[in-house]
């Protein structure tokens, strides 16, 4: 049992979730003095970056650590604080896109320069320009690997409807 206790890939998962739980108490502490937790902020960026600033449901759960449920609650949630809206899928009556409203712009861009700051000041302000474009790659391999839906919606839905 010992040399196990050794091995490199223990030690590679133990400081990636070192590195992520320092990362995240920062990030939500900010969060919080904006209102939003981890979780909402992180809804409101990834539909913010989608294609006409939306995504399936599914898509939204399979971006984010939510399951189907869960990201039900929280755009419910989130959809009567206004930060965003549910419009129906025009080819597929069973789905419905989250769209982010202007109120959850303006809260996004409230935070965001603050958020920015904080990823500098701890992530990639701690790396050199090489290492960070090293370790981005090796991040979109691993994401990929075990999280192959992560990037399901990024491209422009079909019918998408871009708001102006």
């Amino acid at each position: 049992m010992g040399e196990h206790l050794q091995d490199e890939r223990l030690t590679a998962v133990g400081l990636l979730y070192e590195a992520f739980s320092g990362l995240n108490s920062r990030f939500a502490a900010q969060f919080c003095a904006h209102g939003l937790s981890t979780v909402e902020f992180e809804v409101l960026a990834r539909l913010a970056r989608s294609p006409g600033k939306q995504l399936r449901m599914t898509d939204l759960a399979a971006q984010t650590s939510l399951s189907t449920s869960g990201v039900t609650r929280v755009v419910d949630r989130m959809e009567r604080d206004g930060l965003i809206s549910r419009r129906a899928c025009p080819s597929d009556r069973r789905s419905s896109y989250a769209v982010i409203t202007q109120a959850g712009l303006t809260r996004l861009d409230e935070i965001l320069p603050g958020h920015l700051e904080l990823i500098e000041q701890w992530f990639t302000g701690q790396l050199e320009p090489a290492q960070l474009s090293a370790f981005l790659d090796a991040l979109r391999t691993i994401r990929d690997a075990v999280h192959p839906c992560a990037t399901a919606g990024s491209t422009a839905p079909e019918h998408a409807v871009v708001e102006a």
